[in-house]
């Protein structure tokens, strides 16, 4: 079923973004000539058969069909959606608590908007499309706004983003997409897109609150992705974990003590995420803006070596995070969520919606069920 509130205001947003993606922090030679928008909905799902739930859906995951032929995107509102009992959230200070609980849904729901609808939609690779045709100016080729000198890599015949950056490539690209979000978020016009606020900027009204919800959420989820870090092989499991520690990172490195890990115990128990919601204009989304435009620039340019350097630097777990953060994040780590989902039957010519309580009971009562019919 459609979710048309929500398709509203993603609708809203895509016509929105020739005049939003040119905020990001590169110029105009660095961005697809023509914003490609992406064919989208929200839909609510009876069921989802898969290992997993995802909150949204943006296909085709091949950079050079997004580049020249478009992509199309769902966002599956009623996961979005889907609350778990009321519960203290580890990490999150005491006073942060019944902010970040009452507006981190609307934070979410801003974050995957501008992550999939913009932040996967934009972007240009500069090519040699075939021997001798480029996508760009070759023989005057644009500046970097990295080093201030002109480009000197790009893709050649058949070269493709995936082929060229490869396993890295995801997970780099989930990033890129997730920085777009943190760095177009406290827009305030963005914001009242989404329905919050009337486009004035102001962190104390309900538009701040959902913005500080977004950079609190994404800082948090910085800290527990390291449950997804294995020690042993010293690799991530998980590419938006691997992005999202990335850009806890990126805040802790902001300046200004905007973003810091506070504790008094030498074991972490009482570990908590300080952000400073009245620097996220001044020092957050700086920040942000600095680390997206190397991942931007690097991958327009196919320059390889500079993006792996940057992105395993970010993403790698020092001492301090495996053998400290690591294991309090296991021991405050909350069960994985479980969604109950609904079934149909037909009876007497009708169609009978059966749902089921939220209780293990419940889960296995509905796989059940969906089996035998």
């Amino acid at each position: 079923m459609v979710n048309q509130e929500r398709t509203k205001a993603f609708g809203k947003l895509v016509e929105a973004a020739p005049a939003q993606i040119p905020k990001l922090p590169w110029g105009k030679d660095f961005e697809k000539d023509k914003f490609l928008a992406p064919d989208f909905t929200s839909l609510e799902i009876l069921s989802f058969a898969g290992s997993g739930i995802p909150a949204g859906i943006n296909i085709p995951n091949y950079d050079d069909i997004r580049q020249n032929e478009g992509f199309k995107n769902v966002s599956l509102g009623n996961v979005l959606s889907a609350a778990a009992p009321k519960e203290r959230i580890p990490f999150i200070r005491s006073e942060d608590q019944e902010v970040f609980e009452k507006y981190k849904d609307e934070a979410f729901e801003v974050q995957v908007g501008l992550h999939e609808l913009l932040g996967h939609g934009c972007g240009k690779l500069l090519q040699e499309t075939e021997p001798g045709k480029f996508n760009f100016d070759h023989k005057n080729p644009p500046t970097s706004p990295i080093t201030g000198t002109p480009v000197e890599t790009y893709y050649k015949p058949g070269e493709t983003w995936g082929s060229v950056f490869g396993g890295m490539g995801p997970s780099y690209e989930e990033c890129r997409a997730e920085c777009v979000a943190m760095s177009l978020c406290p827009d305030y016009g963005i914001l009242k897109i989404f329905g919050f606020g009337n486009g004035q900027e102001d962190i104390e009204g309900e538009a701040g609150s959902v913005l500080y919800a977004c950079y609190l959420q994404m800082a948090r989820a910085g800290v527990t992705a390291l449950q997804f870090w294995d020690p042993n092989s010293r690799k991530w499991g998980q590419p938006h974990m691997q992005a999202r520690f990335a850009i806890l990172k990126v805040f802790l490195e902001a300046g200004a003590d905007f973003c810091t890990l506070h504790h008094t115990q030498p074991d972490l128990s009482d570990l908590e995420i300080h952000l400073d919601k009245t620097k996220i204009q001044s020092h957050g989304r700086p920040a942000v803006n600095s680390f997206l435009q190397k991942l931007q620039i690097y991958k327009a340019t196919a320059d390889l070596a500079a993006g792996k350097k940057l992105y395993e630097d970010y993403t790698n777990v020092g001492e301090w995070y495996a053998g400290k953060l690591r294991p309090q994040v296991l021991a405050q780590a909350k069960p994985r969520k479980v969604f109950v989902q609904a079934n149909t039957f037909l009876e007497g010519g009708k169609v009978v919606l059966r749902e089921y309580e939220a209780s293990p009971e419940g889960m296995i009562r509905s796989f059940v069920e969906r089996e035998y019919i």
